[in-house]
């Protein structure tokens, strides 16, 4: 081997911990050959990487980035290896887990809420940037969670004046004409995922303090036609749900010193056959536009139950067997 060549063998503790560095079929090493340059030769638990002298070094320090990330029971995504080689191209040397240091909101019980996955940092980073994000993704991943806490450290910031939260009052499966209860009583259900985000961050007494001051407003998407929304943070949560024009109607509430949040999962639309979803057209009416992001979350994302993540994933493989 001539001389600004470099070998190193890395040893695995165990076949656990090489197969989830190895991924399947070996495509996380196939990522890292790719995007460093270098060749990666795997026998049983270990790992030789052979390459240029600052190669080698980048995907020895990749690899050591990755088993610190299955120590603590995180997913490896080809993104997230992507990422991980970008970051330290710029400093060999940093620790590309501090990027997850960064507490964005302390809980009304004193928890730290700080993004748990790349996509999510991404997500919140996004949130800070630009005036619009649409959050697109599967269930578990934090879309609207995220955005109500951003929503609350803009208030307590005193960015914002009010928090306005809204949701498509669609049915998925049931009927609501035959919900019991008057009008309120039959939206508040479909409301509720927005409230337990509201408790969660703030804590009732307070959520309870604001919604009586109209600090914040929970409400069904038809109560936003016809209202100018100034100094506010908006959230259109389950987005998949509105028809192309109530997404229209939607944005063009934004009103001065407003931001707004849209999330969604454009796999779960519970609209009518005849109506298009309002999110699926939307990033190609708006693209290209300023101070308006997209944003994608995958199953690498899902914070949830272990078994969400694998249900998701069998719900794709299974829907794209279908397709084919």
């Amino acid at each position: 081997m001539s001389k600004d060549k470099l070998q190193k063998v890395i040893s695995l503790e165990n076949y656990h911990q090489a197969r989830k560095l190895f991924g399947q079929l070996d495509d996380n090493l196939k990522t890292i050959e790719k995007e460093t340059g270098v060749q990666l030769v795997a026998r049983g638990n270990e790992l030789k990487i052979l390459g240029e002298e600052q190669e080698a070094k980048l995907a020895t320090r990749v690899l050591e980035e990755l088993m610190t990330l299955i120590e603590s029971d995180n997913m490896i995504s080809e993104r997230r290896i992507k990422h991980i080689i970008e970051l330290l191209k710029e400093d060999l040397e940093q620790d590309c887990q501090k990027i997850y240091d960064e507490v964005l909101q302390v809980s009304y019980k004193g928890r730290e809420i700080k993004p748990k996955t790349l996509g999510q940092k991404i997500y919140v980073d996004a949130m800070k940037r630009s005036d619009i994000v649409f959050g697109i993704g599967p269930a578990g991943t934090g879309k609207t969670y995220l955005a109500v806490v951003m929503a609350v450290k803009n208030l307590l910031n005193h960015n914002v004046n009010r928090i306005v939260l809204t949701r498509p009052a669609i049915e998925a499966g049931e009927q609501l004409g035959f919900l019991p209860g008057d009008i309120q009583e039959k939206v508040d259900p479909y409301l509720r995922p927005l409230y337990d985000s509201l408790f969660d961050v703030l804590g009732p007494e307070r959520v309870n303090q604001y919604l009586e001051k109209d600090i914040i407003e929970v409400a069904p998407l038809a109560y936003m036609r016809g209202r100018t929304l100034d100094d506010s943070y908006v959230i259109l949560d389950e987005a998949q749900n509105t028809t192309i024009e109530q997404m229209k109607m939607l944005l063009t509430r934004i009103g001065f010193n407003s931001r707004a949040v849209i999330t969604g999962d454009v796999t779960q639309v519970d609209l009518p056959y005849s109506k298009s979803s309002g999110l699926n057209q939307v990033k190609n009416i708006l693209a290209g536009i300023e101070g308006i992001e997209f944003v994608y979350l995958d199953e690498t994302d899902v914070v949830r139950h272990n078994l969400v993540r694998k249900i998701i994933e069998a719900y794709e493989e299974h829907e794209e067997q279908q397709n084919n």
